[in-house]
């Protein structure tokens, strides 16, 4: 193989912050958090692309903290991972789930990359490089079709194709571009921003998480070298944990955007809300059906982190012993967190007007934005497939099916 020596076009960023403990990513998730939340529904309404906000989360270490530690990494839970998302999304969820893929490629090349490719990209993300996604494509039959291709040409290879919900790639230093080969295998190739024959189009216009940079990818006999290409389908042809880690990932996101809109709901409620007319209280905090269903929600939020908790240990274990009983067990919780995440995250953000009231929906106030993010960011794959999956296991003992959706 010849030596890797893709240079991504990029700005140039101070070196990024070097994490060695899930302590210290933790704390320093809150510290983006912190910076972020304050002008998070000003971009929102604004739609202004969190350029600035993305370099300051490359500059924090975080996108690194998942690298193995023999490749220098912090290598740190998939709980903590999940709860990492979960901080970010909270102060921003669009934020939130751009390293979404960035993570999700990682784990990728930690299963399937040669020992060079490890080496060299691991080494991309300590430094604060930003792997953005060139996968989903429209007009396909199904969201697991592919029309995109990659043909030999050479040394390497050329690749011609469209993507769409390019999630981060308008902010990502490598466009990971998933094609099919000459066999119909799946690959994933890292393109270096500003390769020739790469188009971005800045057409994401969902009503919810506005800002990930969720566009168009058009790929026009795109070169890459032999070296910068995994066969990323052998991932799925074993037991693996690329869709678990991907999905947990997704929860957090999910988690984030449920702990906002309960933020939300207690500050409106305690400040500005009224308490109906029957109820016979003075406050609508003492509305004791408002408080049940607040506790409701409160307990729902709790139960969601925890099952969070649980299925990255699960995934933990199969990520060290990968066998097809760990990353069944693995599957099957991350499947129930992401499932019970996705319920709370739409269930808080309904609570949030039906408490706060009428006055809660004026347009300044922008709170509408939480369950518009909640109720794009759930649509990423549909979560009745997930009870599905579970139930046809425990009644059939059909094995899940292997893709990046479970």
């Amino acid at each position: 193989m010849a030596t890797l020596s893709h240079i991504a076009d990029r700005t140039i960023r101070p070196a990024a912050t070097r994490i060695t403990t899930e302590e210290e990513a933790l704390a320093a998730a809150r510290t983006v958090a912190d910076a972020i939340a304050a002008r998070a529904s000003e971009r929102d309404v604004e739609r202004l692309l969190p350029h600035a906000e993305m370099d300051l989360l490359s500059q924090s270490g975080l996108l690194g903290i998942s690298v193995p530690a023999d490749y220098g990494g912090a290598d740190i839970s998939n709980g903590v991972l999940a709860e990492v998302t979960a901080i970010l999304s909270e102060a921003d969820s669009s934020i939130g789930q751009i390293p979404q893929n960035h993570f999700y490629i990682l784990e990728a090349l930690r299963t399937d990359g040669s020992e060079e490719q490890k080496r060299y990209f691991f080494g991309r993300a300590l430094i604060g490089d930003r792997f953005g996604n060139a996968l989903s494509e429209v007009g396909t039959r199904t969201v697991g079709d592919y029309a995109t291709r990659i043909v030999p040409d050479g040394p390497g290879f050329r690749i011609n194709g469209r993507k769409f919900y390019s999630t981060g790639v308008i902010f990502a230093d490598w466009i990971t571009v998933f094609a099919l080969d000459t066999d119909d295998n799946l690959t994933m190739s890292f393109v270096p921003r500003g390769t020739e024959g790469v188009k971005i189009i800045d057409d994401w216009d969902g009503f919810g998480q506005r800002t990930t940079g969720s566009g168009t990818t058009v790929l026009q006999n795109v070169y890459v070298k032999a070296d910068a290409v995994v066969a990323h389908h052998r991932g799925f042809e074993r037991p693996s944990t690329i869709g678990s880690v991907g999905q947990i990932i997704h929860a957090g996101v999910d988690l984030g955007i449920a702990r906002a809109a309960f933020r939300e709901t207690v500050d409106f409620v305690r400040t500005k809300a009224r308490p109906w007319m029957n109820a016979g209280v003075e406050k609508a905090s003492e509305d004791p059906l408002t408080v049940a269903r607040l506790g409701n929600v409160a307990i729902r939020i709790e139960a969601a982190a925890a099952l969070l908790e649980r299925a990255g240990r699960k995934v933990d274990i199969a990520q060290i012993n990968t066998t097809q009983d760990t990353v069944l067990e693995a599957t099957l919780s991350v499947a129930a967190a992401k499932v019970l995440t996705t319920e709370v995250a739409l269930e808080a953000t309904n609570t949030l007007f039906e408490l706060a009231g009428t006055g809660s929906t004026r347009i300044r106030l922008n709170l509408d934005r939480h369950w518009r993010n909640a109720r794009t960011h759930t649509l990423h794959d549909p979560v009745r497939w997930k009870y599905h999956v579970v139930g046809d296991y425990y009644l059939n003992d059909r094995l899940p099916p292997r893709n990046g959706a479970l």
